[in-house]
């Protein structure tokens, strides 16, 4: 029985995230006493694949012909591929929320989410989040196969050099989904698996001020975001949005500018270590669960944050 990992691409390559799945699977066929298999369903080339065995992939399966939204396809192909796997590892994208529900039903296996543990022993049992991250939650798997999506950031990269063996397939059945247009958020970093996310709202009063909150990214090296109003009024696009509603953020930091701190936006966003918040009112809720708390006019404290810390990089 092998350990088989679904490998997303983006425009060809692999990100951190992907990598991650690997080396999670890797560390979980070691404890099985097995080997792991990579399946790529996007057009990635060798050169890109091979990654995969940086990571502990001994063998990877390429089928190039589907639509990173068909999640039809994408579960019958794996469910199909998966008779010699006991466990299934995702990243926990919107890509693998789309397809682990149908690969679930189909398998019959349990499907666990938001997982921060390795198991023990062959006994499936996990560590996940619940509860908007609030709460812990071990749970012990009883089916034959398991399904396991790692939350993005809790795991980490672990390098384990393996001879990597190519195999590319022709196209298995097709699903019935149509897809006539899609649109790729195009942020230099993303959101997902940044270790950085600088994050504004509405105390920016606008989007022509959005530019001292892109400066103070690049200097930090990270991505940028947005309260969820902010999104709904045009200000940002609604791939920036973050929160319980939007894209969860499990950064090393997580600096809000400007955010007040709605319990569905700090639901989404409290699994960061480290959180700074930088707000006129004193009474922001945000300030309750930051870590750190700047009280002051955003458009007088930023550009002085960027000035120090330019100054500490030189």
């Amino acid at each position: 029985m092998s350990v088989l990992v679904y490998t997303e691409s983006w425009g060809g390559n692999f990100r951190k995230s992907t990598f991650e799945a690997v080396s999670y699977a890797s560390e979980t066929a070691k404890i099985l006493g097995t080997n792991v298999v990579a399946l790529s369903l996007e057009d990635v080339s060798d050169e890109e694949l091979v990654k995969l065995g940086s990571y502990g992939a001994s063998k990877v399966v390429s089928i190039p012909s589907v639509n990173k939204g068909d999640s039809q396809s994408a579960s019958k192909i794996i469910a199909e591929l998966s008779t010699d796997a006991s466990v299934i590892v995702f990243s926990g994208t919107h890509t693998a929320r789309m397809i682990t529900p149908r690969l679930s039903v189909k398998l019959a296996a349990a499907c666990i989410t938001n997982v921060i543990s390795l198991t023990e022993s062959s006994e499936i049992t996990i560590k996940r989040k619940s509860f908007s991250t609030k709460a812990i939650e071990i749970i012990k798997s009883n089916t034959e196969k398991t399904i396991l999506s790692i939350s993005p950031n809790s795991f980490g990269l672990i390098e384990n050099q393996m001879d990597c063996l190519i195999e590319r397939s022709d196209f298995i059945e097709k699903g019935s989904l149509i897809f006539e247009g899609q649109e790729t958020a195009s942020g230099k970093i993303s959101i997902s698996e940044a270790e950085i996310v600088v994050s504004a709202g509405r105390g920016l009063k606008g989007p022509e001020n959005w530019g001292m909150i892109e400066e103070l990214a690049d200097v930090l090296g990270a991505a940028t975001a947005c309260s969820k109003p902010v999104s709904d009024i045009g200000w940002r696009p609604h791939s920036e949005h973050v929160g319980q509603t939007g894209k969860p953020v499990t950064a090393d930091l997580y600096i809000a500018i400007g955010i007040s701190g709605a319990i569905q936006h700090l639901a989404g966003v409290n699994s960061s270590k480290v959180m700074v918040a930088i707000n006129t009112d004193p009474e922001a809720p945000f300030f309750k669960a930051a870590d750190y708390g700047i009280i002051g006019d955003a458009f007088e404290v930023v550009p002085k944050l960027i000035q120090e810390i330019k100054k500490f990089k030189n």
